[in-house]
């Protein structure tokens, strides 16, 4: 009986542990102080549109290091946690999956081309979890739902601003347009070029389409250069673009040939090589701005890296600087709260200008135009939105 009797006490101090634990008021938001915040990324780091997305993790990843050299964002650091679309459909649906349900980011960054950031918008949509891709300038992109942001301008911008500086600048009155059906970005500018070029007095003198991933353009450029055009419009990436400048000057196609910001990245020149000289087409970002800022973020990137940015790099530095700003003016990193923050961005000062995100979560900002001379890319003008 006396130790039967003596077991009692110590089943009274288990029950007592056990009551203060159950009455023990759950962690907040921040008090795991000492785990990072996770972000997700999904870029285009192998596969045909690598140049596009590997420049702009190089900017996301040039963010994120300054972040941390600063003490990361309410006291915590950040995580990025990196996905490779690999460019191919599909990919981005099985990574946003992934980096919701397995590594619990709270927010993500990308994916670049606007069809495969359609591909993961819904999935993160449905989860609550903010999306901010840099490059993806379809409308549809963000008409997903209130947890899809950009900061890059869109489509119907680009679009207009192509036809305006054809019309106006470079005076031309018939263009024909070569348009990549399979590619929602591509058929999106065409379209916008065609509205404002024709109702500005312009003419669209023969349309000809092609699959992205195609090496052969002879047939379609042998078919416009036939219409007489004065330009040709080919909005598409580089890959294929540097292909199109190629084949359309040995053809004798002496003409301009316009772009989207899909033009931008280095292998344009390589693969087009000096018929890439008179090509001219849109971007969020040129290495010859005045801007302090600007001329900081060169600098930089050109220490980390070695070599100069492009616009896709600074889109990808803006995005995550945009991101974490919400979050530190949320004072949370639960995802709901995130999304709130970023829907009141107004004047954020990125290095690609202000960026200011309107109701439809679109960003508000210039496009400078650009000019290929002796393989180098040189700025032409501004304008604004």
């Amino acid at each position: 009986m006396r130790r039967a009797f003596s077991r009692v006490p110590i089943l009274l101090l288990m029950v007592f542990c056990a009551l203060l634990a159950a009455c023990k008021p759950a962690a907040s938001d921040s008090s795991s102080v000492s785990s990072p915040i996770k972000i997700g990324e999904i870029a285009s780091l192998t596969g045909r549109e690598a140049g596009l997305g590997q420049y702009t993790h190089m900017g996301v990843q040039l963010a994120l290091e300054e972040i941390n050299a600063r003490g990361g964002v309410l006291g915590r650091k950040v995580e990025l946690v990196s996905e490779d679309s690999q460019s191919k459909a599909g990919e981005t649906a099985t990574a946003t999956r992934k980096l919701i349900s397995r590594d619990q980011v709270v927010a993500m960054i990308g994916e670049g081309a606007s069809g495969r950031c359609l591909e993961g918008a819904p999935i993160a949509q449905q989860a609550g979890i903010p999306v901010i891709s840099p490059t993806a300038t379809n409308p549809k992109v963000t008409e997903v739902g209130d947890c899809i942001f950009r900061v890059c301008f869109t489509d119907p911008f680009q679009g207009t601003v192509m036809a305006t500086f054809a019309r106006k600048s470079l005076k031309l009155q018939r263009v024909g347009l070569l348009v990549d059906v399979a590619a929602p970005y591509s058929v999106g500018l065409a379209e916008f070029f065609k509205q404002r070029f024709t109702a500005d007095g312009g003419q669209i003198v023969a349309e000809q389409k092609f699959t992205g991933g195609d090496k052969d353009f002879l047939a379609q450029l042998t078919s416009l250069k036939a219409a007489k055009p004065e330009a040709i419009f080919a909005p598409s990436y580089y890959g294929e673009g540097g292909l199109i400048l190629l084949q359309a000057r040995r053809l004798g196609l002496e003409i301009p040939m316009l772009g989207g910001d899909g033009w931008e990245a280095p292998e344009l020149v390589q693969t087009g090589g000096k018929a890439a000289d008179g090509a001219f087409f849109p971007v969020h970002f040129s290495l010859d701005s005045s801007d302090p800022r600007s001329r900081e973020f060169i600098r930089a990137f050109e220490a980390r890296w070695q070599k100069p940015p492009t616009g896709a790099s600074a889109l990808g530095y803006d995005a995550l600087m945009v991101l974490v700003d919400a979050i530190r003016r949320a004072g949370s990193s639960e995802s709901a709260k995130i999304k709130a923050a970023l829907a009141t961005t107004k004047d954020h000062p990125g290095v690609t200008g202000f960026i200011t995100l309107d109701e439809g979560r679109n960003a508000r900002k210039p496009a400078a135009i650009i000019r290929v001379r002796d393989g180098r890319f040189q700025f032409v003008e501004t304008v604004a939105p």
